[in-house]
């Protein structure tokens, strides 16, 4: 078992990861049950592969599950549910030093955790990640939100787990589709700032997406080691340390957003396509060379994703998605802030970019 830590003092994540964990997690989690109980956040998809394997765990430690289930995919990341899930909360009677366990992908994690941040005015959280883009990223470093019409993450906070369980077994169930789209996340780590794994992505992509059990642990524990470096370094993303975890996002987020959270568009199918323009861009602007713009590009396209402005998003013109982008959290004044490139292994934040030049150059990739 591989143990990382975030440190950030009285609110330190530590991080385990190792095939298997699930089946072991009341040697994790006995001292959060209360009455010999404990709340567990969903989905049904989760319910019906993972939840059993939990169960099964705190049952052998005489510990019950009181699940609370919430549909599965991004539509669940609204008021709404996130009103739903506080009320459950009370009507269960968590109290505070009492852990909630959000066992799910990047949705149950981030609602659960912002519903565990709300109530009582904060309750410890254990992520159990299921997903790919959960386990290399959304769970590690205490973001948590929900989408409001705005846009994607607009009402959010900071809530740190208490503790992460990472069991890449539980990719074992996960749908292809869903597999291509946390590999986005994957090979963002090495596009932001480490060309040495990003030139492994490379070779080991077809080991990664099969499941490979030593490809697939070497990747989840070097992009996990780096979100932990940078959370530490920028925790309230304030700094701009952590803005460079985002390369791809101001672009996918405005996807997102016009295709409607009803998924037809993933979050990695949205930062794949997103981080592409972002290398286009860059090349455009005389920040890279062109050449490494196409090899990010290839890239992707190797892995099954899309490099270009998705489907998804329907009749959407280009005004349409930089007035989304626009909305972005990092946006100041009157002009775009993006994470552009220099090259593989060296994002950088660049403030003040002309939006209508950021549409020209979207007209341009369709045309």
């Amino acid at each position: 078992m591989e143990r990382l830590t975030v440190d950030l003092g009285s609110r330190r994540s530590d991080i385990l990861i190792a095939p298997g964990l699930l089946d072991r997690a009341a040697d994790f989690l006995a001292s959060d049950a209360r009455n010999a109980r404990i709340a567990v956040v969903t989905d049904d998809n989760v319910a019906r592969a993972q939840l059993p394997r939990l169960a099964a765990s705190l049952d052998k430690a005489g510990i019950a599950i009181d699940p609370i289930v919430v549909p599965a995919g991004e539509a669940s990341k609204s008021w709404d549910q996130l009103a739903a899930l506080c009320d459950a909360f009370a009507a269960r009677g968590v109290q505070r030093g009492e852990a909630i366990v959000a066992l799910g992908g990047g949705v149950v994690g981030d609602l659960a955790g912002m519903a565990a941040a709300l109530h009582l005015r904060g309750v410890p959280i254990v992520q159990i990640p299921t997903s790919l883009v959960a386990q290399v990223d959304s769970s590690v470093g205490g973001k948590v939100a929900v989408d409001t019409k705005a846009g994607k993450n607009m009402a959010g906070s900071f809530h740190q787990p208490r503790l992460v369980l990472i069991d890449p077994g539980c990719l074992a169930t996960l749908p292809e589709r869903e597999m291509r789209a946390g590999y986005a996340e994957i090979v963002k780590y090495g596009l932001i700032g480490d060309a040495d794994f990003y030139a492994f992505c490379e070779a080991n992509v077809t080991d990664i997406m099969a499941r490979n059990p030593d490809a697939l642990s070497h990747a989840i524990s070097r992009c996990v080691a780096a979100k932990a470096r940078i959370v530490e370094a920028d925790e309230d993303d304030t700094a701009g340390t952590r803005a460079l975890l985002n390369l791809g996002h101001s672009f996918g987020h405005a996807f997102e957003a016009l295709a409607g959270y009803d998924g037809a568009l993933l979050h990695g199918e949205a930062v794949a396509a997103g981080m592409a323009l972002a290398y286009a861009y860059s090349a455009r602007i005389g920040l890279c060379d062109p050449a490494v713009a196409r090899r990010v590009s290839a890239h992707i396209d190797d892995a099954g994703l899309s490099t270009r402005i998705p489907d998804a998003i329907g009749q959407a013109d280009s005004r349409q998605i930089v007035e989304f982008m626009m909305r972005d959290k990092k946006a100041a004044g009157g002009g775009l802030t993006l994470i552009l490139a220099e090259d593989i292994g060296r994002a950088v934040l660049r403030n003040g970019i002309a939006p209508d030049d950021v549409a020209a150059f979207l007209d341009e990739t369709r045309a």
